[in-house]
């Protein structure tokens, strides 16, 4: 008798758990094989010339001439790195990480029939490591993208990638956590999972139990090199608005507020009147900005954007670069003690350049590898420039024909081909040539000395 009470308590305690809302998978064995022919592996190749020095011999040796011709006629030197990435759409669109393929001279797609395809660098975005291939084929089979802001803590994920090399490599694990900022730049809100993540898996999706992609894998944590249980995807809702961009034009414009923004801390708190830490305070409006126009004043708290709570000074550029600039966004602030929403109608981040080209009328940009703007008289007294006009490089892309010229960010470049050059819209226009096989003669201003360089074609 007692025995039978205590199995009929035991039910009974068993039916008051409450229910788990995502039960255990007996298997991820149906999603590794849907979702396998979506997945594939990244390979890259780029060109590195060795700089070995020359050794030193006496002045007017027989041996200085041999020397300075073997080592100034070192052949590049070829770097191979892995990756993975996964098919965006039917039509050939393919996503991977910026760090995969960037400098690279030759990227090339595997997919999981053992089938290459060599790929074009559509655009990339530094920022949030994202970049955009495109392969020429036909059968090809997009992933569905899921919606990473229903994602919960302790939900099943699964990877799938070529870690070390190994191709189709499947892992399975739970989020850990949500919005996670490790340092990669300034949008970082990332996923942390379990999952086994390796190098190589880098580009890779991380699918939820549905077969979604709703991460993409992207960095780890790890003293060794390998796996330590700690993961980190980038938000599938973060990098679709990217995607889109890239496809359209190649490149990336966020936008922004035109304010200096940092956390609350329990003085300031105090000082301003506020009931929590939450939000982020603006110590400072650059004038003329987005901020500025529409009465955004420093000393306010902004702590709404549309409907989405700012809880630190770090969601906020996050949730700002989810808008196109020109768009209206509801700012709701607190200034005083008191509550007000101000619209605004955000501007285009000026320094924003992505490293990838347009694919009408810019590609340019992506043959030379270069951000520019116009020489002004403030910059050139800052970099100690004694051209009048030119044109300043601001960011140059690792492996680009200008960077293996020896262009560096900083320099002016005054002359292209004997003529001047006064603004970027000028230089790209004759930097076109390149795409035709005809090399840039380039004379640089750099620091006040004269620097004259050639930029070659790129590698075919």
């Amino acid at each position: 008798m007692k025995t039978s009470k205590l199995i009929i308590a035991g039910i009974m305690m068993f039916m008051m758990v409450p229910s788990i809302s995502q039960a255990m998978p007996e298997s991820f064995a149906d999603l590794a094989a849907e979702q396998k022919y979506s997945v594939v592996n990244i390979s890259t190749t780029k060109m590195a010339r060795t700089r070995q020095m020359p050794p030193q011999v006496p002045f007017g040796s027989p041996f200085e001439d041999l020397f300075r011709d073997m080592f100034r006629n070192q052949q590049p030197e070829e770097r191979h790195s892995l990756g993975s990435g996964f098919i965006l759409s039917k039509d050939g669109y393919v996503i991977t990480n910026n760090h995969v393929v960037d400098g690279a001279d030759e990227v090339v797609v595997k997919n999981s029939e053992g089938e290459e395809f060599k790929a074009e660098v559509i655009g990339t975005d530094a920022k949030l490591d994202l970049a955009l291939l495109k392969i020429e084929t036909k059968g090809l089979r997009g992933v569905k993208l899921g919606d990473s802001d229903r994602l919960r803590v302790g939900d099943w994920v699964v990877a799938i990638g070529n870690p070390f090399g190994l191709e189709q490599t499947v892992t399975a694990g739970i989020v850990s956590a949500k919005g996670r900022v490790i340092g990669a730049g300034p949008y970082d809100n990332f996923i942390q999972t379990d999952a086994a993540i390796n190098p190589g898996n880098s580009g890779g999706p991380l699918f939820n139990a549905k077969g979604e992609v709703i991460g993409i894998n992207t960095a780890i944590y790890s003293r060794s090199g390998g796996n330590n249980g700690i993961g980190f995807a980038i938000p599938i809702n973060l990098a679709r608005s990217v995607f889109d961009e890239l496809r359209e034009s190649g490149r990336v414009q966020r936008a922004r507020l035109g304010v200096m923004i940092r956390d609350i801390d329990k003085e300031t708190m105090k000082a301003l009147g506020l009931k929590n830490r939450h939000g982020a305070l603006i110590p400072q409006v650059e004038a003329g900005s987005a901020a500025d126009k529409a009465g955004i004043q420093a000393g306010d708290v902004i702590v709404r954007i549309d409907k989405h709570e700012i809880k630190q000074a770090h969601d906020l550029p996050i949730r700002v670069a989810r808008h196109k600039p020109g768009e209206k966004v509801m700012v709701q602030i607190i200034r005083d003690g008191k509550s007000m929403t101000i619209p605004v109608v955000v501007e285009a981040m000026p320094d924003d350049v992505a490293q990838g080209a347009p694919k009408q009328g810019g590609k340019q940009k992506a043959v030379h590898g270069l951000s520019l703007k116009k020489l002004t008289p403030e910059v050139a007294e800052s970099l100690r420039i004694r051209a009048k006009q030119g044109v300043v490089v601001q960011q140059i892309m690792r492996g680009s024909p200008a960077f293996r010229a020896g262009i560096e960010p900083g320099d002016v470049i005054v002359k292209v081909n004997g003529r001047m050059t006064a603004t970027p819209e000028s230089f790209n226009k004759q930097a076109k040539v390149l795409a035709d096989g005809v090399a840039l003669r380039v004379l640089i201003d750099r620091h006040g000395d004269q620097v004259f360089t050639v930029i070659y074609p790129p590698r075919k």
